[in-house]
Order: structure tokens, then C-alpha cells, then sequence
């Protein structure tokens, strides 16, 4: 059973009201747009995604993106071609670029909300514009003013799209082994040469020109990442006036044969003597690049919640629809019920729902503390919110998207041996949710820079700071009269122990605090998603009506009992060290 996909709406504004739109509204950019002007932007593109590109989903993953071995291009499926060029015409691009670069100057937190439903309507089509986008923050913030004036525009317009070519055969997670070269030419600029692959939208048809951002060696670079340096490098030359000209040298050698997100075509280039522009200064090449790759750690994140919320809408239509066996307590002679009446199945549809809202406000929460850490007034105020964001991003991005896969594996569950079969859908989100835990920096990259770079580094501040506040939403249950006391009580239990493991880690040494990294990181988003889940049940107690108020208490109520207790076992992992992981044991 196909289902097409129904944008949210109430879910997202619920999220978007418990973690502050109405402050981010108030920011100097943005004191000009009000809720009306939010929801007009939110309701059109969520018109657009249910029914110009969520119908484009099954045939992305039936025919998939191949290369054309006679122009060297990768051809896309019409429909989803024709999907990406209405984007572009409909002006739906840029909407939270800064309106100084060409954008819409929206917050960045409307924008999460139009890439989620981007996401939940084509995974595989919106992993362009997220590189896009990532680009476009690199540029901005790096580029000189050549360089923004040539590429921003056609980037934030979506008539070019970007890359990140980073990885290469030998060198995935170790960004240090890159062995491209780049040598300098009389004109200012540089020769690359060398392959990349993994290089998603690498190469297609959807338009005018690519821009590709690479990191390369320079003559006499040192080793490792300190060696790298970062260039800007069109897939197609460029003429006095700025269009497209004769290719580059920059050839596809291949995409390859995936489990998933076949509609993305994951590119092998082959750059030889192709002509690019140093980025930023020489040998700066990774600090420049993590400008983008934050960006895109934020945005796969997001692709656990829109994958997780196309399988729930799914499974639970499915769930209703389908009848099997009496429900119990029925009467002898009743047919076959949904079974949405067994008690099971409605656990795992409480499972998807509960891990959605979590991510929902996780993610929301990050984008809302990145406008306050760009704009807001007070210096104090943006350091603290860069502070959130840099301490979150590795736990959206790890957390969610293993929660995505989680959420896909229980729609499959629920659909039973249907659900195994390719013909009902269900199985594509599965294989297509797989791919994030692995892109981007794998999950246990995120753990490491969780534990090490962003709680050992400055001493657990940042960690303690948002446990102290969550102990204050968790506080507020308690004097609420929806029956959530207990609740509230587990709650601090779980702040207690988190604020117990951050300890441990913190006096940690050698392999010890690497071994708990990611049981750290995960009962880190669990007891984070707790104290926001319950952040979310008194908003909704305050401004929500009824049934939705008990929709949240409920889910809040399970979440803590089904999840949030059984992560307190995840303290002994953390602080049994790395005994426990002698390579002995494997043999």
C-alpha cells in the first residue's frame, strides 16, 4: 500500500512553538515577518512537497540516476527533473539564505521545517539542495568577493548546484590521507588533479552548471589535515560574463549500485588539470570546510525525522486499514479487527511517533539557537547560542539518524511480510534511512566530537548548562494536573545521571573516555529529548487544545518510561571504560 505523504502541519507548529519561533521572530532580521507570514511559507511548500514532489519518491527509487557513458552526464528520472525545475521556477530556493547573499531571509528555523518536508517527500532529491545550501554557507563566510559575486547568486537561485568533494579510494574518515594535488597556474589560479568518490550529486542533469568545493594538497603541504587546502571548482568553465562554457576537467568515472536513496546518483570524479580558485587562505582548507560540513551534519539529521515521519504515516495507515485476528476483550463473534487494536502494534506505532516529536524538537531547537548565535543583539547571548548549536549538532546528526532507522525498521514490522515485499514502499524508507548514520562524519565521528571536542574541551559547560535548564522544564511538570508528577520525577533521575556520566567523562583518560563515547552520546539524547518532550506537554498544556495537550503528555509519559529508563543502564558502559572492548574478545 503506497501512501503519498501529508505534511505535518500541527505536529511542526506545536514543535516550532516550544522551542521559540516567537523569540526568533523578534531577532533584527527578522522583526519584519510575523506567524501569518510564517505559516503562508510553511502551508505553500508543504502544498508543494505533498503533491509536486512526494509523487516523484518511487520512481527516484525504481529507475534511480545513471550515467550516460556517450555525454559523460547523469541522467535523472524525468519526473523528479521536472520536480527539481519547478522548484527552482517557484522560487523556493534561498529561503533562509541571509536577503544580503540573494536569499529570502527567513530564520533558519522556517528553513529546517521546509528541508524536513523536502526530505519526507524525496529523500534522495533533497540531499542537492541540502549540498547546495552547504555550499552557500562556505562560500559566504570564506569566499572573496569574486568568488561570492560568480557563484552565489546562481547557488542560492538553484539554478547551479554544489558539492562537498572530500573522500577518496583510502581516505573515507581519515580526511587527513586526501592525496589530490593542486599546483598553481600563471593566471592566480590552480590545477587539480587526483579522484574523489562518495561524491553525492556529483554529476546530473538537473542544471546549468556544478559547482564542486575540493580539498587538495598544495605543492609542499605538510601531512594530515593541516596540509589541506580548499578550492572552488566548476564543472564547466566559466566565461568573461560568468555562464557556462566548455567542461572542465572534471569527468564522472561511474555512480555507483546502492542500498538506497537510488534517485541520488553518488558519483566517482575523476579532476584532471581541472581549473579552480583557492577558497579562503592556503593550508586553511579543513577549517573552511567544516563551515559546510556543520551545516550538512544538521541537514542529515533532519533526514532521520523526514524519512522516520514518511514510514509513520505509513504504518500507521496501514495499522488502520488492515484487519487481522479479534481484538481482545471483543465479543466471540466479532470479525477481524485493525490491528491498530493489539496492544503491541500500538506500542511500536507510540515508538515512531514519540522518536519524531524527540527529533522534531531536537533538531528545531539547534536551528533556533543557530539565528540566535547569528543575530541576536546581545554578544553574550550569541556566544552562549553557538555554544548549543556546536554542543547539539553531533547529537542530531548521530541520534537522528539512527532514530530514523530505528522508526523505518518498526514501519516494516508493522507491515509485516508486506512490508519485506518492494512492491508496498515500506522497505524503500528502510534502505533509504541506512545511508544517514554512515554520510557526513559516521555516528561514532559524531560520539568522539561529542565526548571530546565539545564536553571535554570546555569542561562540560555547555552540557550542564542545557541539564540545568531541562531540570527547570522538568521541574514544571510537577505542578501541572495532567499526571505527569512521575514522570517529572523519572525525569530528574535521568538529568541526575547524565550530569553523573558528563562527570566521569570528564576525569576519563587515554582509550577509557573514547570506549564510552558513544554510549555517552546516545544517553545524552535521550535524557536531552526527555527534557524537551517535556518542555513540549506544557506548551501544550498552555496553548494547545486538549486533545493535542494529552497527545503530548501521553507521548511524553512513554518516551520517559519505554526509553529514557532503560538508558540509565547506559551509565555502566560509559564508565566501565575500555576494558570491556579488548580486542581479545573478538577471537
Amino acid at each position: 500500500m503506497h501512501v503519498g505523504y501529508a505534511p505535518p502541519r500541527s505536529a511542526i507548529d506545536l514543535a516550532l512553538g516550544t522551542v521559540g519561533i516567537a523569540e526568533v521572530l523578534e531577532l533584527p532580521p527578522f522583526e519584519h515577518l510575523g506567524p501569518t507570514d510564517v505559516a503562508d511559507v510553511l502551508d505553500g511548500f508543504g502544498r508543494f512537497a505533498a503533491e509536486v514532489l512526494a509523487p516523484t519518491n518511487r520512481v527516484g527509487d525504481v529507475e534511480g540516476s545513471h550515467l550516460d557513458p556517450a555525454t559523460g552526464r547523469v541522467v535523472v528520472p524525468e519526473p523528479m527533473r521536472d520536480a527539481f525545475a519547478r522548484w527552482v521556477t517557484d522560487g523556493w530556493p534561498g529561503l533562509a539564505v541571509p536577503a544580503d547573499l540573494g536569499g529570502g531571509g527567513l530564520p533558519a528555523l522556517v528553513g529546517i521545517v521546509t528541508e524536513e518536508m523536502f526530505g519526507s517527500a524525496n529523500m534522495a532529491l533533497s540531499l542537492n539542495p541540502m549540498l547546495t545550501q552547504s555550499g552557500i554557507h562556505l562560500l559566504a563566510r570564506w569566499g572573496d568577493d569574486e568568488q561570492r559575486a560568480t557563484y552565489l547568486p546562481k547557488l542560492v537561485s538553484g539554478e547551479w548546484t554544489g558539492t562537498m568533494a572530500i573522500t577518496e579510494p583510502d581516505a573515507g574518515s581519515d580526511i587527513g590521507a586526501v592525496r589530490t594535488r593542486a599546483v598553481p597556474r600563471s593566471d592566480g589560479r590552480w590545477e587539480l588533479t587526483g579522484t574523489k568518490i562518495f561524491i553525492t550529486w556529483g554529476e546530473h542533469d538537473l542544471a546549468a552548471n556544478i559547482v564542486h568545493l575540493v580539498l587538495a594538497r598544495t605543492p609542499n603541504a605538510p601531512d594530515g589535515t593541516r596540509g589541506l587546502s580548499l578550492f572552488v571548482v566548476p564543472r564547466d568553465h566559466l566565461d568573461a560574463e560568468g555562464n557556462p562554457g566548455p567542461r572542465n576537467g572534471v569527468r564522472c568515472l561511474g555512480t555507483e549500485r546502492k542500498l538506497g536513496i537510488h534517485g541520488s546518483p553518488t558519483c566517482t570524479l575523476e579532476l584532471d588539470a581541472a581549473v579552480g580558485e583557492l577558497v579562503g587562505p592556503e593550508l586553511g582548507g579543513l577549517a573552511a570546510m567544516f563551515t559546510a560540513m556543520n551545516a550538512a551534519r544538521l541537514a542529515v539529521g533532519l533526514q532521520g525525522l523526514s524519512v522516520g515521519e514518511r514510514a509513520y504515516q505509513q504504518a500507521l495507515a496501514y495499522a488502520t486499514e488492515r484487519t487481522q485476528g479479534r481484538a481482545a476483550g471483543s465479543d466471540p463473534g466479532a470479525g477481524p479487527a485493525p490491528i491498530i487494536d493489539h496492544p503491541d502494534v500500538r506500542r511500536m506505532l507510540l515508538l515512531m511517533a514519540s522518536g519524531i516529536d524527540a527529533m522534531r524538537l531536537l533538531l528545531y531547537t539547534t536551528a533556533a539557537a543557530t539565528d540566535a548565535a547569528r543575530s541576536h543583539p546581545d554578544e553574550h547571548v550569541r556566544e552562549a547560542a553557538a555554544a548549543r548549536v556546536d554542543l547539539l549538532t553531533p547529537i542530531a546528526k548521530a541520534w537522528a539518524t539512527d532514530e530514523g532507522v530505528r522508526i523505518t525498521s518498526l514501519a516494516l514490522q508493522i507491515h509485516g511480510g508486506s512490508g519485506f515485499i518492494e512492491e508496498t514502499g515500506a522497505a524503500q524508507h528502510y534502505r533509504d534511512a541506512r545511508i544517514a548514520p554512515i554520510y557526513e562524519g559516521t555516528n561514532g565521528i559524531q560520539a568522539i566530537d561529542l565526548a571530546g571536542r565539545k564536553v571535554r574541551r570546555d569542561h562540560g559547560l555547555a552540557m550542564q548548562a542545557l541539564l540545568d535548564e531541562l531540570a527547570v522544564d522538568a521541574g514544571s511538570l510537577a505542578a501541572l494536573d495532567v499526571g505527569l508528577r512521575d514522570t517529572a520525577t523519572l525525569l530528574h533521575d535521568a538529568l541526575q545521571g547524565m550530569t553523573k556520566a558528563t562527570s566521569w567523562l570528564l576525569a576519563a583518560e587515554g582509550d577509557d573516555w573514547l570506549a564510552g563515547a558513544t554510549p555517552y552520546l546516545e544517553l545524552a539524547a535521550l535524557t536531552i529529548a526527555g527534557g524537551l518532550l517535556a518542555r513540549q506537554a506544557a506548551h501544550a498544556h498552555a496553548h494547545a487544545d486538549a486533545a493535542r495537550a494529552a497527545a503530548a503528555a501521553g507521548r511524553l509519559r512513554f518516551f520517559v518510561l519505554e526509553r529514557l529508563v532503560p538508558a540509565s543502564a547506559l551509565i555502566d558502559a560509559i564508565t566501565s571504560g575500555a576494558a570491556r572492548l579488548d580486542r581479545s574478545h573478538l577471537s
